[in-house]
């Protein structure tokens, strides 16, 4: 399939990193020297993207400071909210700048070390009309798990529950067709998980399942945590 643009979702309030990381947004944390968001554009240079949009919204300046429009062979765009929209709302408000007809999402405060361009190549094959990244945790009490079928077909989202178990878990990575995302509101806050994905179940979403380390920097805890991982992962 020909590269299709990646859409990063770096707007996030980062409430739960209040008195650990108040001066920038979450995907500005310096991680063993760089800004977590670095790592995301290596990986995604890695999978042959050449286009990434990046949804904005708390201190969205000090992004676009940071890097302009270009990271070494990545062109930048941006897409800044001016108030907050949620991680659906923002997607729909980015359609605004592209054309594309698919798009590859992530999440700006996780990464998971899995080869993107095989879920790209697996999605492609398949053909869903939405793709999750799905990878498997010992403990998915923080994140709520998906069940699968075994043709990758998506049967259930079940919440968060607080219990130490294991599960596949929705790695904030998706590729997305442009007729889903035009489902959603236009400047309505709206949640990929908690409303998105149920009404996307109907439309067919697929779950590509991979065993891979994954890192999510939400909590003072796990970004803690980061620069060990992230070493260890892309050294």
């Amino acid at each position: 399939m020909s590269p299709l643009p990646a859409l990063i979702l770096a707007g996030g309030l980062g409430t739960r990193l209040r008195g650990v990381l108040d001066d920038r947004p979450k995907v500005l944390a310096d991680v063993a020297g760089r800004p977590f968001l670095s790592y995301l554009f290596d990986q995604l240079q890695d999978a042959g993207i050449r286009e990434v949009i990046l949804c904005t919204g708390h201190r969205a300046s000090l992004i676009r400071a940071e890097y302009g429009d270009r990271y070494a062979n990545l062109s930048l765009t941006y897409s800044e909210e001016r108030t907050p929209l949620g991680t659906g709302g923002a997607i729909r408000q980015a359609l605004g700048v592209t054309e594309a007809k698919e798009m590859l999402v992530l999440n700006g405060d996780s990464y998971v070390a899995a080869d993107l361009r095989h879920f790209l190549d697996w999605h492609d094959a398949a053909g869903f009309s939405g793709s999750l990244l799905l990878t498997w945790v010992e403990d998915a009490g923080r994140f709520g798990t998906v069940e699968a079928s075994d043709d990758g077909a998506i049967r259930s989202f079940r919440e968060k529950r607080g219990l130490p178990e294991p599960g596949w878990i929705n790695a904030g990575i998706y590729v997305l067709a442009r007729r889903l995302i035009e489902h959603l509101r236009i400047n309505q806050p709206t949640s990929l998980e908690k409303e998105a994905f149920p009404l996307w179940l109907a439309h067919g979403l697929g779950g590509y399942q991979v065993r891979a380390p994954f890192l999510d920097i939400g909590t003072p805890a796990s970004l803690a945590q980061a620069e060990a991982f992230l070493t260890g992962v892309t050294a």
